[in-house]
């Protein structure tokens, strides 16, 4: 007998009927991994590996895989106070590599928790692992608990890239706080040399010809690629071959105010209205004034974004990929008529707003997959400016500023204002540039009942400069002692570890409202 099954209320999916087992609230995203996968850094300090780690981490999860970093550097600050200098990193400095050896086997207890029982798919492991006996450490480790393994080695002999990195990033560490410049550079660079005397890079033509690796040569100018064994590998091979880190800016902004967004009425293909065409003019005027060499400009195919970009008078590129989210059965109408219409789906959507899906239309997690080949092509361009609508802006920008599935679809991106995206080491700063041309505000909030009600949605795990705070955490090594007790109790003998809601500068006149 066929099985009986029945469609779900929010994402019009069909699942087994009441007698059987429901499936996790994770399953709900793409599964793209078949078994959990650990993602290994490989690389002497400074050779960009946690912006790597970082980077791809805030890829996964937007994409919808869950994913965090474990930075063995976190742990040994937590396990050692008050860094002094270098000597605690030379490899004659025995009480120093014990240390460092059990951060690393606190990290990987953390990995182990994540994917057996947290409900992670990908965790990165970001550390060194410069040794092939550290490294067969983990490997022996992702064996024992069925975890595949990633190896993703940094690579950069040009002395010139590495003081840049030491003086941006590693000279702000809490290693330094209380340093001057120059001695924490002799500092640092004393300590990347106690590195490089055992280093052994990864080697697929011989010892590491069964491993799958990418080795990432000289900031991208380089790949070499090994074994690849799933879908997943391949999507973070394909992701770390197209972002770059030259300088550069991502304008995001909405149309020029609309026709239907005057009427209240939500997707359609209406034209600018008169405030719209204002707005047009004056984007023309502040992209003038940016003065940005080779300006791509990108707009969807629907006809309230393409009348924004013609007053620019600057060539443009259509993306269908770009054009509003598909609200189906509900194109066109207003907020008052779907509750009138369908008032099952408008309480549906109020509920769980990033999986709900419209009837013969899309969800904000359709939109994200719909959005991929958008991003990619961001990260391998320079100045873009990026004209598009709401729900696209939103879905953009969760990805630029790491923010999570729940927070995603309340991103405020009014219109008639310019977000300034700015790539810098950890995160994307964001300015918020407002064109002072008045514009309904179609942002809805989140209801209260649906703040009250339980929230399933998975955080994002990576963290920058503007996303928002993670909970207070535990501790994770209280002290050196301490830890190394606990560990040898626990662990197996073989293993010797934001854009704001509101931006600033809106200007949000009250309307009727829509999203």
């Amino acid at each position: 007998m066929p099985m009986e099954l029945t469609q779900s209320r929010i994402q019009k999916i069909w699942l087994p009927n009441d007698s059987h087992p429901a499936l996790p609230r994770r399953s709900c995203g793409p599964q793209l991994t078949n078994s959990p996968t650990v993602i290994v850094m490989v690389g002497l300090p400074a050779r960009g590996k946690t912006y790597i780690s970082k980077k791809l981490t805030r890829y996964l999860n937007w994409i919808g895989v869950p994913t965090k970093v474990f930075n063995v550097g976190e742990y040994r600050r937590e396990a050692v106070k008050h860094y002094s200098s270098y000597d605690f990193f030379r490899p004659d400095n025995e009480e120093g590599m014990n240390v460092r050896k059990q951060c690393a086997l606190a990290a990987l207890r953390d990995v182990k928790l994540y994917l057996s029982e947290e409900g992670g798919q990908i965790a990165v492991f970001d550390a060194t692992n410069t040794t092939r006996e550290r490294r067969g450490m983990v490997l022996n480790f992702a064996k024992e608990n069925g975890f595949k393994v990633f190896f993703i080695e940094s690579v950069c002999n040009d002395p010139s890239v590495v003081a840049t990195n030491v003086m941006e990033v590693k000279l702000s560490s809490p290693d330094y706080r209380d340093c001057n410049s120059t001695d924490a550079m002799e500092d640092f660079m004393k300590r990347i040399n106690c590195y490089q005397a055992s280093y052994q890079p990864l080697d697929p033509d011989n010892d590491d010809r069964d491993v799958s690796l990418i080795k990432v040569i000289d900031v991208g100018r380089r790949f070499l690629v090994n074994r690849v064994q799933d879908h997943i590998q391949s999507r973070i091979v394909y992701y770390l071959m197209n972002i770059h880190v030259q300088p550069r800016t991502i304008y995001l902004c909405r149309h020029g105010e609309s026709e239907f967004n005057l009427k209240g009425r939500i997707g359609g293909d209406s034209g600018l209205s008169n405030r719209g065409k204002k707005f047009a003019s004056a984007l023309n005027k502040f992209v003038e004034e940016q003065n940005l060499k080779d300006l791509k400009i990108w707009t969807s195919q629907l006809k309230r974004t393409i009348q924004t970009a013609e007053a620019l008078k600057l060539p443009y590129e259509q993306w269908k990929a770009l054009n509003e989210i598909d609200a189906g059965v509900c194109e066109e109408m207003t907020y008052e008529e779907i509750k009138e219409k369908h008032p099952e789906e408008f309480a549906l959507r109020d509920q769980d707003k990033y999986y709900y899906r419209y009837p013969s239309g899309e969800s904000y997690q359709d939109l994200v997959q719909r959005l991929e080949p958008v991003i990619m092509e961001l990260e391998r361009q320079e100045n873009v400016l990026v004209i598009c609508h709401q729900a696209v802006m939103r879905c953009l920008l969760a990805y630029f500023l790491d923010k999570s599935a729940a927070e995603m679809p309340y991103l405020k991106c009014p219109l008639h204002t310019v977000l300034k995206l700015t790539p810098v080491a950890y995160g994307c700063r964001v300015e918020s540039v407002c064109l002072n041309v008045e514009a309904v505000n179609t942002h809805r909030d989140q209801s209260e009942e649906a703040k009250k009600g339980p929230n399933p949605l998975m955080r994002r795990n990576s963290v920058t400069p503007l996303a928002s705070p993670e909970p207070t955490k535990k501790p994770r090594i209280n002290s050196f002692d301490e830890h190394v007790a606990s560990s040898s109790a626990a662990l197996p003998v073989y293993m010797p570890q934001e854009v704001p809601t509101h931006l600033p500068g809106q200007n949000m006149n009250s309307s009727q409202k829509q999203s």
